[in-house]
């Protein structure tokens, strides 16, 4: 695999960003008693409004994951959610380059966009069996904060 280059992402990215979520977040997409779609729409709907920022990864010219945030309100939180001036983070990378740098430079670059954009934190939701992400996101500073059935809800301190 070729150098990973990580670029900010646009509103020509939404698409990209939408399939994402399938990889993000197909552990809340498989449960049976999920019970409809759930908020995982809302991490792409409408993108583009304030604080809406992400990076895309991208190999040999090709996209090959991505990581963003956005804020949300409480009464209409992520997963991840905290309060209603951390943003939350979605990060996905496509199954054939996991395990090679990718995640953990999508991570660096969208932590550092976070800092430039004035945020004192940032959140994230991981299912709590999934060892090998929450060892990512450790690396890079997140703690959790909550545990809710099979999701755990992490924490990074950007300030």
């Amino acid at each position: 695999m070729g150098g990973v280059v990580v670029r900010r992402g646009g509103a020509q990215d939404v698409r990209f960003l939408r399939d994402m979520l399938h990889h993000a977040y197909y552990w809340k997409e498989r449960r049976p008693d999920a019970g409809g779609p759930g908020p995982v729409q809302l991490y792409v709907k409408a993108w583009g409004r304030k604080g809406d920022t992400a990076v895309i990864a991208v190999v040999d010219g090709f996209p090959v994951g991505a990581a963003w945030y956005r804020l949300f309100r409480a009464g209409a939180p992520g997963y991840g959610f905290v309060d209603e001036h951390t943003p939350e983070l979605a990060i996905a990378v496509v199954p054939s380059a996991r395990g090679k740098g990718v995640g953990s430079a999508l991570l660096a670059s969208l932590l550092e966009r976070a800092r430039a954009d004035g945020f004192a934190g940032i959140s994230l939701s991981v299912d709590r069996l999934n060892e090998g992400a929450i060892t990512l996101y450790r690396q890079h500073g997140f703690e959790p904060v909550e545990e809710r059935g099979d999701s755990l809800t992490m924490l990074a301190r950007l300030a």
